[in-house]
């Protein structure tokens, strides 16, 4: 194993279980996903390009591997979200039967609103530590992540209005 993906893997394996247990809400399938997440992320790491953060890589996979597990088994069981096109978009990505759909509509943002919006719902990283990561300020990351709740409960309305 290289240098490089250790040191990958200490900085990382906090954040994509959480992200994995915020998306699915089951500490044992998130412990598994995140081990899982990890192997393929060694087994492709020669491949991996710099066309992403690291961070958003991990995540992409990780969220691919939940859904392969849910739809090979009994769908987990959501709440039906009243009215995702009127309630707040970062709840319906959480609680909503619309989170694939939702995920998609996330995958649309620019950058870097789609990844601070990733990492501050989905990592539970805080406004100074994914300003960090950017190397910018903690009122930047605070900034964009709000604009990239706007831009996305924009783009909800518009999509899911029209269902």
């Amino acid at each position: 194993m290289s240098r490089d993906f250790e040191k990958t893997y200490r900085e990382y394996q906090q954040m994509i279980h959480a992200f994995l247990l915020r998306l699915c809400g089951n500490a044992h399938l998130a412990e598994e996903l995140t081990q899982e997440t990890f192997y393929q992320a060694l087994k492709h790491w020669g491949e991996f390009r710099g066309q992403s953060s690291v961070s958003t890589w991990l995540c992409t996979i990780a969220k691919r591997l939940l859904y392969n597990a849910v739809r090979q088994k009994a769908p987990l069981a959501l709440d039906e979200a009243a009215n995702a096109a009127d309630e707040d978009v970062t709840d319906a990505l959480v609680r909503s039967d619309r989170m694939m759909a939702a995920h998609r509509l996330v995958h649309r943002m620019p950058e870097p609103m789609r990844e601070v919006f990733t990492l501050r719902t989905f990592g539970d990283l805080s406004h100074a530590q994914i300003g960090s990561l950017f190397g910018k300020s903690d009122s930047w990351a605070r900034v964009t992540y709000y604009r990239a709740r706007q831009m996305l409960n924009q783009m909800a309305k518009e999509e899911w209005t029209d269902e």
